[in-house]
């Protein structure tokens, strides 16, 4: 934690479901974390919740959010139901006195995201919209040469992201409630640009194909012009194959990211900055991060903010920002045009 001051008591965390990410990421990362006990688990599957809570060794299991959320012991909670329970339990735990830390996307429309944000603040309580990445030391690093003119100004940021997943019992195949590529994955292009423009876009439009029985998109490619002249390009895809990767290109250079959202744990990070000299890399620079958990970095993160008062790379307007600019998208990929940014007016007060 940011003052290593070991006379304050941890983070108690409550965990809702045994959703995957959570058991593949979440968990070990809070089990490791400084500052972060894992207290309580529940799910509406009594034997799984206890074969989980054993594997990660959490003393109480729960076969209710609600009876989790009744708990006086959990300061916390971390949200990763499927994407059309994340509001509902989001606002219940806030509403039972907890922090909640949620998975993305955290809220589908901008009116969902001012409602979740509302109250957080009457509620005393911090709300954040779980993006992983903004953690990661190679976005960090990233966006600091960017700020330092490393590569001139920033103009144009590319991103792919795509897996293959035809499963339609899965979550992410499931269109009623909130499947689909740009949901999934798709919020990471946005929550991107907005983090390396420091800026919201003022107009975007996507185009989408759909999968026939699923009705959800399987591939969706989309663009945002920002203040200032920069430009987001991103294609996100839930049938195509394997791949991440993102571009910041600048007026002198460009740099850009090795498995910049899901970069594992155990694995040095390069970041490639290239001023262009050729198109073969001539003078080329790498530069290479320490392998670093950003769900562990996520959730000291969190606690430290919430225990201390310490700055978080992110805030609860990114929520209502984020789900402002996912909510456009979905229009244009509608209606086929350009799409304005309408909550512009209103989240300058956000």
């Amino acid at each position: 934690m940011s003052d290593q001051n070991t006379d304050i008591v941890p983070l108690r965390w409550g965990i809702l479901s045994t959703a995957s990410i959570a058991r593949k990421a979440m968990l070990p990362a809070l089990r490791a974390a400084q500052g972060c006990t894992l207290a309580a688990i529940a799910s509406r599957d009594a034997a799984r919740a206890s074969e989980v809570a054993q594997r990660f060794d959490i003393r109480r299991t729960y076969n209710s959010y609600e009876a989790l959320l009744a708990d006086p012991d959990i300061d916390a909670v971390y949200n990763p139901l499927p994407n059309h329970l994340h509001v509902p339990m989001t606002l219940k735990a806030l509403e039972a006195g907890k922090h909640v830390l949620c998975e993305k996307p955290l809220a589908l429309t901008f009116a969902e995201a001012v409602r979740l944000t509302d109250a957080a603040r009457r509620c005393g309580k911090v709300v954040a919209e779980a993006y992983m990445t903004r953690h990661h030391p190679q976005w960090k690093r990233a966006k600091a040469l960017v700020q330092a003119g490393r590569i001139g100004r920033l103009t144009g940021i590319q991103a792919l992201f795509s897996y293959y997943n035809t499963d339609p019992a899965n979550v992410r195949n499931q269109t009623d409630i909130g499947g689909g590529g740009l949901n999934d994955i798709g919020c990471y292009a946005i929550d991107t640009a907005r983090f390396f423009f420091d800026s919201d876009p003022e107009a975007l439009t996507a185009t989408m194909d759909r999968d026939p029985a699923f009705g959800t998109d399987r591939l969706t490619t989309g663009a945002a012009r920002f203040s200032g002249g920069g430009h987001l390009g991103f294609t996100v895809a839930t049938q195509s194959a394997l791949v991440q990767q993102l571009t910041l290109l600048g007026t002198e250079g460009y740099i850009t990211l090795e498995a910049p959202f899901n970069c594992p744990p155990d694995h040095s990070a390069h970041l490639v900055i290239d001023m262009g000299a050729d198109l073969l890399g001539g003078g080329r620079e790498i530069e290479t991060i320490a392998p670093a958990d950003q769900y562990r970095a996520q959730a000291e993160s969190f606690a430290d903010h919430v225990l201390t008062g310490a700055p978080m790379p992110s805030s609860s307007a990114d929520i209502c920002r984020n789900a402002a600019a996912l909510e456009t998208l979905a229009r244009a990929a509608e209606t086929g045009r350009w799409e304005s940014l309408h909550y512009n007016e209103t989240l300058r007060g956000v």
